[in-house]
């Protein structure tokens, strides 16, 4: 896990790149990679490369990046694990390929020098890759299936640069600050930026699944070579008793948490009192992990309130036998750390908070990684949208599609402000008919028609003709998995969970030298559990990963009401952005709006 960045300048009149420019991008990254440093240029200085180092796989100074070949051919930086390294490693090394290290890097290295762009589809884990090809003299990116690992692209016609982060980017000098309409519309619809677009609109992020190559020709349009929609399309039916599918996911799930263990260095986890984490804990446990810490989130406001997690969490450790760490978190820490909050958010989110501090809290603990429950809802229907979105549509495909109706609706919208209802009953008729249409009801911060009076209308106008926002949200779905459950859970994954769940644990984690993995959030995973989602009752899905580990969550923690993993953010808050209570709607959109006018 680390840090990486480069400059190429692959127009033949586009002047040298700046050494400067290249340290200064890759330094802002301290705190990604603070175990070590590597620079490199080709002979030409046409192209370099910079790295900043969290050991996790091979500790010893052998394994730093960038990296190169035996050849001198190819040089690589690569952010983030590939969990199938030793099986990778060992196929590799039958086809008379020499390892000098026991690092991943080393293997993908390798692994392209023999199948070139192909091999992603060999890779299982989370990665951003560049690769640099001496003799084709052509540069290689690739970016994870599921996003989770970042990659910034800048492009001026002259020169490509890249790097983990925006703000990195921005910190080499030579990349305007112009906003980018779509980047800042999209924040405010969703309280995060969709990929590909940042808030800047030199710099884009190479989407989940795809590979890009950049030659003397330029930067070529990326490829997609993963669609988690397409593996739900086409998973088949399968057909078996509960007890059956509950094996299947329990045999997946463990896997999966064996698989998320490789390293070097210890690995603890984040355990809230809820299933997700819970179960990872016991697989850990069933995956032979001996030594487990695991990291709770304590708030003195939640104390004796259903929304406190820590007893139920010590329940959990005790019935694991884990070392349970457990930080308190006040408002006073909260005021103190906001602006370095603020400061790591590489771009605009209204969540990230909660990260934070767990991760915070993990790295005073020594802990260089840690296990994280994300995911869980989105592939085990775990979440109220999972419901909510297919009926909406079943009910409102009819009358949504009579003209005028949805005007009709939003015309009552004044209506609907002074008598305190949520503005999005007004987009009931405009949206709730579609797929589309309906996540955007139940997933949006704003609706398109409210950002009227919140934002500039010719940037509100070009910003929503550049994201359009329905169509971007319709592709994400195709193809359209036939089962409402698999369409939902590809509308989760791709949108919500890829824009801001594992953006946040990138940027959040990272500030405080930590790798957060996510087993829940993983192709093979995907693939497995597919097939059974037709098959899903209501909470089917996260029972059976309640009972995946030997020894099962209990009642007290599968029949808790959801609540989720929050922080008193809100009542810490409320004071500096209204005079008076905000329900949860309408904290968001007023935290939203504040992240955006802070420094």
């Amino acid at each position: 896990m680390c840090g990486i960045n480069g400059i190429f300048a692959y127009n033949h009149s586009a002047s040298v790149p700046s050494e400067a420019e290249l340290i200064a991008t890759r330094d802002h990254m301290f705190r990604r990679g603070p175990d070590g440093v590597g620079v490199w240029w080709s002979e030409d200085r046409r192209i370099g490369f910079g790295h900043r180092r969290l050991s996790i796989q091979d500790l010893s100074e052998r394994a730093n990046q960038p990296m190169s070949d035996g050849t001198g051919r190819y040089t690589i930086v690569f952010n983030g694990e590939i969990y199938n390294y030793p099986e990778l490693r060992r196929d590799l090394e039958s086809k008379g390929y020499v390892f000098l290290t026991t690092s991943d890097t080393e293997a993908i290295l390798h692994l392209y020098a023999l199948e070139g762009e192909a091999m992603v589809h060999r890779l299982r884990g989370m990665f951003a890759i560049a690769i640099w090809d001496r003799e084709a003299r052509r540069l290689f990116f690739a970016r994870d299936p599921y996003g989770i690992k970042p990659l910034y692209i800048a492009n001026d016609g002259w020169t490509v640069r890249f790097a983990s982060q925006v703000k990195a980017l921005l910190a080499g000098g030579q990349i305007s600050r112009e906003p980018e309409p779509a980047g800042v519309v999209g924040f405010y619809l969703w309280g995060s930026v969709p990929e590909p677009f940042t808030c800047y609109r030199d710099i884009r992020q190479l989407p989940a699944g795809h590979t890009q190559i950049v030659d003397a020709a330029g930067v070529h349009p990326s490829k997609a070579f993963y669609s988690i929609a397409r593996v739900l399309a086409g998973a088949p039916r399968i057909h078996g008793s509960p007890t059956q599918m509950e094996a299947r996911i329990k045999e997946a799930a463990l896997e999966s948490v064996r698989a998320h263990l490789l390293s070097d260095v210890e690995v603890g986890v984040f355990l809230s009192a809820g299933i997700d984490s819970g179960a990872l804990l016991g697989l850990m446990r069933d995956a032979g992990q001996e030594k487990i810490r695991a990291i709770t989130l304590g708030f003195k406001e939640f104390e004796g309130t259903p929304e406190d997690e820590t007893p139920l969490a010590r329940e959990i450790a005790k019935l694991y036998q884990a070392e349970h760490v457990v930080r308190s978190v006040d408002r006073a820490e909260f005021k103190h750390d906001l602006p370095l909050i603020l400061e790591a958010m590489d771009q605009p989110s209204i969540d990230g908070v909660n990260t934070w501090f767990v991760s915070k809290a993990a790295n005073e603990a020594g802990l260089k990684v840690a296990l994280s429950g994300l995911g869980g809802d989105e592939l085990l229907a775990g979440y109220p949208s999972f419901q909510d979105v297919p009926q909406w549509v079943k009910y409102l495909s009819v009358p949504a599609a009579i003209p005028g109706m949805g005007a009709l609706g939003r015309a009552a919208l004044g209506l609907f402000k002074q008598t305190g209802i949520s503005p999005k009953l007004a987009g009931m008729l405009t949206y709730g008919g579609t797929y589309p249409g309906a996540y955007l009801l139940r997933r949006g911060l704003f609706l398109p028609f409210e950002l009227k009076t919140i934002l500039d209308p010719e940037l509100l106008s070009l910003g929503l003709g550049r994201l359009k926002p329905l169509a971007r949200v319709a592709a994400s779905m195709q193809p359209a998995p036939r089962a409402a459950i698999g369409r939902v859970c590809a509308l989760e994954s791709t949108n919500y969970m890829r824009n801001q769940l594992l953006r946040d644990s990138d940027w959040a984690g990272m500030a405080h030298s930590l790798e957060i993995r996510t087993p829940l959030v993983d192709c093979i995973l995907l693939a497995q559990v597919a097939p059974t989602l037709r098959s899903f009752k209501q909470n089917f899905g996260k029972q059976a990963l309640a009972k995946a580990a030997r020894t099962p969550l209990p009642a007290m923690i599968t029949k808790r009401p959801k609540t989720g993993f929050c922080t008193p953010i809100a009542s810490w808050k409320t004071e500096s952005i209204s005079d008076k209570p905000l329900s949860a709607a309408s904290f968001s959109r007023a935290w939203a709006e504040s992240i955006m006018e802070m420094p």
